[in-house]
């Protein structure tokens, strides 16, 4: 290692950074990185099968190769140029910090209460060695291991989580979908206030510099004795068309037998049933109604309205991406284990009057109209004219929520449905989780809508229970 500037920043990845994410070394700005032999070990253990910490060890490895291309001895003992941070490859131009690898022994300066030779404790010992060979450093090891973490601030060594993934620092900043209005918001807007009907659809063209913070598709609400419900249609600078909301709550309008229970759902089902919306995000804790609600609005467009060919429902099986077991029959049979909350919503869906016959009939139809697929065979399909359910979305990686939203082809709608607060997926939080990440990326597109149902409407056994559990 050469010697190293006042206030030069050095970073010690862990392996589990690489295996997150495999651009994690150009994600450092114009700092240095350096990695302990032990990593490329550890990566070359963990490259093998098909599970997605396998694709990434293998991707960080290519990284690494493609940043030695031509790279001799002593170039790699000086450290290889990283590209700046906006090239996003190995191969872009204008270098800003360098890569290190570790070419000879350090000395050990563990104490003895860090026995043997296990990975985590080469990696502090490495980190160690480099503080007592550069005290004017600022050294600090990346690791997504809490214990590592632990261990190192124990030794004196700063350490911090891999936080470049993280879609926002704070969940509770992420998009909601709804705005509530403030009772005198009619009164400011009414001197160029527009309003007309348009195939029995209300509209209003409102003026004003207070809409820097909306979004197209965001349902707005006031509550009070002027209570009412709409969506943003149009945004220009200053000026917002909004079109007022159905309302679900009367009987008469009701979805497949459903009804809306407050007002999020009002939303909700507004937002399913828009034919003009192609992608739709639904969060929210257990039993506030995601899957019924879904489930209710696929029917109805498919049943009676033949708007889409079929219902497609798939969820993330933890661990995701790995075989979905020896279970026997075809891929639906496979999946049923899986699909619990289906089956309980469509039993909710089908309380038909015609007996036994009645539901046996009404149970056939639908089982030739909903498909259950699994996440697996998912890669390189293509789906026309389809209603889409993914279940369970926050188990789901940012790369994963990708692959199965570019599977949609003209005239198919994708609805998924999660809740950030019970994730299960290792490595994922509520901040890196997919479905985070595809709210906070598609709340500025006018065809997609999305709503954080709050108000539970299982039972009053299941609400005492969430509230005092």
């Amino acid at each position: 290692m050469p010697k190293t500037p006042e206030k030069h920043h050095l970073f010690i990845l862990d392996t589990n950074v690489l295996m997150h994410d495999p651009t994690a070394i150009f994600r450092f700005m114009e700092h240095d990185l350096f990695i302990p032999m032990v990593v490329l070990e550890e990566l070359d253990a963990g490259k093998k099968g098909l599970s997605e910490v396998a694709r990434n060890a293998r991707q960080a490895s290519r990284f690494l190769d493609e940043l030695m291309t031509g790279a001799t001895k002593a170039d790699i003992k000086k450290g290889l140029p990283l590209p700046g941070p906006d090239n996003g490859s190995a191969a872009g131009e204008g270098t800003h910090g360098r890569l290190f690898f570790q070419t000879r022994h350090l000395p050990n300066l563990l104490p003895n209460s860090l026995p043997g030779h296990i990975p985590d404790n080469n990696i502090l010992g490495a980190t160690l060695a480099l503080q007592e060979e550069h005290p004017t450093s600022s050294i600090t090891l990346i690791s997504k291991d809490i214990n590592l973490r632990i261990k190192a601030a124990i030794l004196g060594i700063r350490a911090e989580d891999y936080r470049n993934d993280k879609v926002l620092d704070d969940v509770n900043l992420l998009y909601r979908g709804h705005i509530e209005l403030a009772a005198n918001f009619w009164n400011e807007h009414s001197k160029k206030l527009e309003s007309w009907q348009e195939e029995g659809r209300s509209f209003y063209r409102v003026n004003g510099a207070d809409f820097e913070n909306w979004h197209v598709s965001q349902c707005l609400s006031m509550e009070g004795d002027n209570s009412f419900q709409a969506i943003v249609r149009e945004l220009d600078n200053d000026t917002a068309v909004i079109e007022l909301l159905e309302d679900y709550h009367n009987p008469k309008h009701a979805v497949w037998g459903i009804n809306a229970r407050n007002r999020e759902q009002n939303f909700a089902l507004n937002l399913l049933l828009d034919q003009e919306l192609d992608f739709i995000s639904l969060l929210g804790t257990a039993g506030t109604g995601k899957t019924l609600l879904t489930l209710a609005a696929g029917l109805a467009q498919v049943l009676d309205q033949n708007i889409y060919h079929e219902i497609i429902m798939t969820r993330a099986t933890v661990p995701v991406g790995d075989d979905i077991g020896f279970l026997p029959g075809t891929e639906e049979e496979k999946m049923a284990p899986w699909m619990g909350a289906l089956k309980d919503n469509l039993e909710v869906l089908t309380q038909t009057e015609g007996g036994e016959w009645g539901r046996a009939a009404t149970d056939d139809l639908l089982r030739n109209r909903i498909r259950i697929h699994s996440l697996n065979f998912m890669r390189g399909r293509t789906f026309l004219k389809k209603y889409i359910i993914i279940d369970e979305a926050q188990n789901l990686t940012p790369k994963q929520m990708k692959t199965l939203i570019t599977r949609a082809g003209p005239g198919t709608k994708i609805i998924c449905l999660g809740n950030v607060a019970q994730i299960d997926t290792p490595y994922l939080t509520e901040t890196t989780s997919g479905l985070t990440y595809t709210v906070d990326r598609f709340k500025n597109w006018p065809h997609s809508g999305h709503i954080t149902l709050i108000q539970g409407e299982r039972s009053r056994l299941a609400d005492f229970a969430s509230e005092n559990l």
